[in-house]
């Protein structure tokens, strides 16, 4: 088994125009989302290692939030979710996988996480 990096961000939460309900369509819901990003690693990091040798992590919040498409209004959160991996895909080759998790907390009516989790691969 070969090693592997995971950068994460967990419990971020963004609103998003998403939802196929009439209660849900034309304003933002919250949802939270948790992210993923697999990287091969360096074999071996020193003190002084450079941030260009990982990624940042904000980049995985900016996926998430400032570059989902603005006015664009999601049906499903499996869509979100796509639109987050492209985009770190796009944004950084080294990414090998990624992973969102989206719970729509609008919906919970005691506490429960509903949601989805979508993993993808790099595609040739």
């Amino acid at each position: 088994m070969s090693d592997s990096l995971h950068l994460e961000v967990a419990d971020f939460e963004h609103d998003v125009l998403t939802g196929i309900y009439s209660e849900e369509t034309g304003k933002p819901q919250p949802l939270r989302f948790a992210i993923t990003a697999r990287l091969e690693p360096l074999d071996r990091y020193e003190p002084d290692t450079s941030l260009d040798a990982s990624k940042n992590y904000m980049d995985l919040k900016f996926a998430a939030s400032d570059a989902l498409p603005e006015g664009v209004h999601f049906k499903l959160i499996e869509a979100v979710a796509d639109h987050i991996c492209e985009t770190l895909f796009l944004q950084d080759a080294r990414i090998e996988a990624v992973t969102v998790k989206i719970v729509k907390l609008a919906i919970a009516e005691a506490g429960e996480r509903i949601g989805i989790t979508l993993h993808r691969e790099r595609r040739g």
